[in-house]
């Protein structure tokens, strides 16, 4: 368990060399955030991570070698608890939707202030997801096409949930952390994660961003 007052630990993974300089540099300002490591190339992060586990990662999408579509899942099979932010030039709903499923935790501009990225390691940290306009135009723009065609295998007709996984799918759309919804709902954080894994077997959700999609399809938000 990591000690409030101990910083949050990053990995900057990106080939342009200026920019990963950028970042640091403005992050080495923030008394709260560590830079502990660079990779230029998602072959170049993967062998890092086999010896240190950081708690957010900044990974660019485009790379050589292994760019950072095909290093995400590797990563959460390397490090499941690792927060990770992808970085790109690209405005497209259907690659940050992708993403999204794959386990990343945000998706940022390039173009995105030193204050922008320090808020979304911040989130992702403590919160597990950092929306912004990005993710959430990227969102519903799936989630209104998931409602013209919804594929069957995706999400199942009838599925009723309890008072409980209710309660705990509606915490979860207020972005309270497993720590903080196990306080509230007066259990323990294993628990709620076996019921955060039961929630997306019962709405065939790949991840909680499809949890969410299904709390809002489903007006499980309305009703708070």
């Amino acid at each position: 368990m990591k000690q409030e007052s101990e910083p949050i630990q990053v990995i900057i993974a990106d080939d342009h060399v200026l920019y990963r300089a950028g970042v640091k540099t403005a992050l080495s300002a923030k008394k709260d955030i560590k830079v502990i490591a660079e990779a230029d190339n998602g072959m170049h992060l993967l062998n890092l991570l086999r010896t240190i586990t950081p708690d957010v990662i900044l990974l660019d999408i485009q790379m050589p070698i292994m760019d950072g579509v095909a290093a995400l899942p590797e990563i959460k099979k390397l490090c499941p608890q690792t927060k990770i932010i992808m970085l790109t030039m690209m405005d497209d709903h259907s690659m940050i939707t992708k993403l999204m499923e794959l386990g990343a935790n945000s998706y940022l501009s390039k173009t995105s202030d030193s204050e922008i990225i320090y808020e979304a390691i911040k989130t992702c940290f403590e919160h597990e997801y950092y929306f912004n306009s990005l993710t959430n135009n990227a969102l519903l723009s799936n989630l209104k096409q998931r409602n013209a065609a919804p594929p069957q295998h995706l999400m199942p007709q009838e599925v009723h949930l309890n008072e409980k996984e209710t309660t705990i799918l509606r915490l979860m759309c207020e972005e309270k952390s497993t720590r903080e919804i196990a306080d509230l709902v007066e259990l323990s954080p294993r628990t709620v994660e076996a019921i955060r894994d039961k929630l997306k077997v019962k709405t065939g959700a790949k991840s909680t961003a499809g949890l969410i999609m299904y709390a809002v399809k489903n007006k499980i938000i309305e009703e708070m």
